[in-house]
């Protein structure tokens, strides 16, 4: 991310040592807290705000929208939705050596596992989405049980990808009722959780934004300009923040030097050659925009 805002202040200093006068509608805004990880973080507060200031008018609404998220330098109008779900599964613990009288929150919670694997298979049975590909569930972990007595609780979560055109919301309510039905005791009890709000109660809704608009057109033959192996169309394997600007009538696309693929890896770095091409590409299509207002 670092780079991709160096890149755009990069490009406008190019210009101005240039001597040419960026598109003076040009809006940059540098905000924070699309990654979770400390407690209360994750929730996307930054472009929140920025958000509603285009809403109510408090910033000028923009025709289009480039979110500096690393992508090769390729063009990306699309990404997945997702929500985590933390599950707990509660039976009653009982010795071993008297299983009868407890409640297997183990044992259920295979059942329910069961239920969500298969239901994630029933994503693959609908035509796949030409950028995203399939939806699925993963399971991510899973902890209960101890060493000498029946399993009294247990606990889960999952992520969904949601490609788009399904919903979070349906999504949702179709896992709930698969585990409800896997569940075989009537005194075993499950409760839901879904720690990852975004723009929507539960996660992050998908995006997709036409990518045979003329911004996007202009942005493609500029970048291949200078790159030609770069500019392809494709969709980042995850998830952003573009969704909130969609919300306000902003089409929009990520594009950034860099590749996310060895984010929050020891090995994250940006190719220094690619960088200095964002810059210049960058340059190029603030200029261009320049002209054409």
């Amino acid at each position: 991310m670092k780079a991709g805002i160096c890149t755009a202040l990069s490009a406008v200093r190019t210009l101005d040592r240039a001597g040419i006068l960026p598109d003076p509608t040009i809006t940059f805004a540098f905000i924070g807290d699309e990654e979770s990880g400390e407690v209360g973080s994750g929730i996307s507060a930054g472009v929140r705000a920025f958000s509603e200031l285009l809403a109510n008018g408090e910033v000028e609404r923009q025709d289009f929208a480039i979110y500096a998220e690393p992508t090769m330098l390729n063009i990306c109008p699309a990404h997945m939705g997702f929500f985590i779900a933390d599950v707990k599964v509660v039976g009653r613990p009982a010795y071993f050596g008297v299983p009868e009288l407890g409640v297997d929150a183990l044992k259920a919670t295979h059942a329910m596992l069961s239920a969500i694997w298969q239901y994630s298979e029933q994503f693959k049975i609908k035509p796949a989405h030409p950028l995203i590909g399939h939806g699925f569930v993963l399971v991510t972990s899973i902890n209960g049980g101890g060493s000498i007595a029946v399993p009294g609780e247990c606990t889960f979560s999952y992520i969904c990808k949601v490609p788009p055109g399904d919903s979070l919301d349906a999504i949702q309510s179709d896992i709930e009722a698969a585990v409800s039905r896997a569940i075989q005791d009537p005194e075993v009890t499950v409760a839901f959780s879904y720690p990852t709000r975004r723009d929507h109660a539960i996660g992050g809704t998908p995006f997709e934004s036409p990518s045979n608009i003329e911004p996007v057109r202009q942005l493609m033959e500029t970048v291949k300009a200078v790159r030609p192996d770069r500019g392809e169309i494709e969709a980042i394997p995850g998830w952003s923040e573009l969704p909130f600007l969609s919300a306000v009538g902003i089409p929009g696309v990520y594009w950034a030097p860099g590749d996310v693929r060895v984010c929050h890896t020891p090995d994250e770095n940006v190719n220094l050659q690619d960088y200095l091409d964002g810059v210049i590409a960058f340059a190029a299509y603030l200029a261009g925009a320049a002209s054409r207002a």
